[in-house]
C-alpha cells in the first residue's frame, strides 16, 4: 500500500524508522504513567490515536507525492505514541486480571488461546483485506450483487483503510469498557497534580531500568528478544517485495498472510511445552535456529519455493513473543509490570528503528552502485528494474547482521551475565 501511494522502499524504510524511534521516545514514559494513572486510560488513549492516525491516510489524495509523505510521516508517529501507549499496559491489564481472578501460572496458556485467537484474526484480516484490495474480484462480487461498477486500483487499495477504521472504532469503545483490577487493588497514594506525577512517572521508570539491569536473567531475555524481533519484523516489514520478487502473484498475498497466521496454532502450544518443562535455553536455540535457517534460505530467492524459508523465518517470531512475554512476566513484579514491558518494547523498537536507518542507508547506496552500473551498458533500464535488483542484492544484509549480533550476544552472555544469573539461582534457592 505504501509503495501504491507513490512511495519508494527507501522511504518506506525511514518512514518505518521514525515509526521506531517516536515508540523509543514514548516506550517508556507511557509505560510508567500506565503503572501510575493506570492501564486503561493508556490503551483508550491508543485505541483513539489509531482511529486518527488511519483515518488520514484513508482520505488521503496521491497526486502531490510530497504531501503523501508528510502525511504518511506524521501517520508514522501518531502510530507510534499508539504503539507505546498500548506496549506494556495490555499485557499487564490482563496478567494482573489473571493474577486477581485466577492462578498466574497459567500465563503461558493465556498467550497460547490468545496466539489462536489472534491467528483467526489475522486469516480473516488478510484475507478480506486482500480481496478488498483486488479491483477485480471487487467488481465480481458487485456484479453479484446487481451493482456494474469499473474499479481501479486507486479505488481498491483504500478500502482496506476504510475496514481498518471501522475495527478501530470498535476497538476503542471495546477498551473504554475495559476495568482496571491493578488500580482497584493498589494502595499506592494518589499523586496531587500532573508535575508530581511526572516525576513520579520518571521515577518509576529509574527503578524499573535499574531493576532490569541488577536482574540478568530478565536482561539477558529482553536483549536476545530485541534482536530476534528487529531482524525478523523488518523482513515482515518488506515481505510484499520479497514476495514479488520469488514471482508469487500480488493475488495470494492474502492467503499467504493467512498461511503465516495459521502458524499461531501451533508454534504456541509448542513454545509453552518447552517454556513450562525446559531450560530457557532450549527455547533460546530453537528460535535462533530458525532464524538462521530462514532467514539464509530465503536469500536465493527461489521462484516460488522461496515462500518455504519465508515461513520458517515467521515461525521464528512467533517462539520469540512466546518466550519472551512469558519469562518477562513471570519476573516481574504488578507494581513495575507495564514499566518493565514498555522497556522491552523499547528495545524491541529501538533494535528496528536503527535497522530501519541501516537498511534504508544500505538501500542508498546499493542504488548509486547499480545505476552507475547499469545506466552505462543499458541507459533504458527502468526505476522499478533497479528497485527490485537493489532489494535482492541487499537481502544478504540480514541473515548476516543476525549471525553477528547472535554471536555477540553470546559472549555477553557467557562472559558477563550467565556467571550473574547462577548466583541469583543460587539464592533464591
Amino acid at each position: 500500500m505504501f509503495l501504491d501511494f507513490g512511495l519508494t522502499v527507501a522511504q518506506f524504510a525511514i518512514l518505518n524508522a521514525v515509526w521506531a524511534a517516536t515508540i523509543v521516545l514514548a516506550e517508556v514514559p507511557s509505560g510508567a504513567m500506565a503503572d501510575l494513572i493506570g492501564r486503561k486510560r493508556l490503551l483508550v488513549f491508543a485505541t483513539t490515536t489509531m482511529v486518527v492516525e488511519v483515518g488520514m491516510i484513508s482520505f488521503l489524495p496521491k497526486n502531490d507525492l510530497s504531501l503523501v509523505f508528510y502525511v504518511f510521516l506524521i501517520n508514522r508517529i501518531l502510530s507510534g505514541l499508539a504503539e507505546a501507549a498500548a506496549s506494556g499496559a495490555d499485557e499487564a491489564l490482563a496478567y494482573d486480571a489473571l493474577k486477581d481472578q485466577g492462578n498466574p501460572d497459567d500465563w503461558g496458556r493465556v498467550l497460547e488461546i490468545l496466539a489462536r485467537f489472534q491467528s483467526v484474526g489475522f486469516i480473516i484480516a488478510m484475507s478480506t483485506g486482500a480481496a478488498l484490495y483486488d479491483p477485480r474480484l471487487m467488481e465480481i462480487f458487485c456484479r453479484f450483487f446487481g451493482f456494474t461498477i469499473f474499479l481501479t486500483q486507486e479505488i481498491t487499495m483504500r478500502f482496506p483503510l476504510y475496514a481498518t477504521l471501522i475495527l478501530g472504532l470498535f476497538a476503542c469503545v471495546t477498551t473504554i469498557g475495559m476495568e482496571e483490577i491493578y488500580q482497584k487493588t493498589s494502595k499506592e497514594p494518589e499523586t496531587p497534580n500532573q508535575l508530581s506525577r511526572l516525576k513520579t512517572a520518571f521515577g518509576l521508570t529509574f527503578q524499573a531500568g535499574g531493576w532490569i539491569l541488577k536482574t540478568p536473567f530478565v536482561l539477558s531475555v529482553i536483549l536476545f528478544g530485541m534482536l530476534f524481533d528487529g531482524i525478523i519484523r523488518m523482513v515482515i516489514t518488506l515481505s510484499s517485495q520479497y514476495y514479488r520478487m520469488i514471482q508469487l502473484p500480488e493475488s495470494i498475498f492474502g492467503v499467504i498472510g493467512s498461511m503465516v497466521a495459521m502458524l499461531g496454532f501451533v508454534i504456541p502450544r509448542i513454545a509453552r511445552k518447552v517454556a513450562e518443562n525446559k531450560d530457557p535455553a532450549q527455547g533460546l536455540w530453537i528460535t535462533a535456529a530458525l532464524t538462521l535457517i530462514g532467514l539464509t534460505f530465503m536469500d536465493f530467492f527461489w521462484p516460488w519455493a522461496g515462500l518455504l524459508p519465508a515461513l520458517v523465518t515467521f515461525s521464528a517470531m512467533y517462539f520469540n513473543g512466546f518466550f519472551v512475554s512469558f519469562y518477562v512476566n513471570r519476573e516481574t513484579a504488578s507494581e513495575q509490570r507495564a514499566t518493565v514491558l514498555s522497556f522491552k518494547g523499547l528495545s524491541y523498537n529501538l533494535s528496528y528503528g536503527i535497522l530501519g536507518i541501516g537498511y534504508a542507508l544500505l538501500l542508498k547506496v546499493e542504488k548509486q552502485k547499480l545505476e552507475s552500473g547499469l545506466t552505462l551498458d543499458n541507459p533504458g533500464i527502468d526505476s522499478g528494474t533497479i528497485e527490485n535488483l537493489v532489494f535482492k542484492e541487499s537481502f544478504a544484509w540480514f541473515p548476516a547482521s543476525f549471525l553477528a549480533g547472535f554471536v555477540i550476544l553470546c559472549l555477553v552472555y557467557f562472559l558477563f551475565l550467565k556467571k550473574d544469573i547462577s548466583h541469583t539461582n543460587k539464592k533464591k534457592s
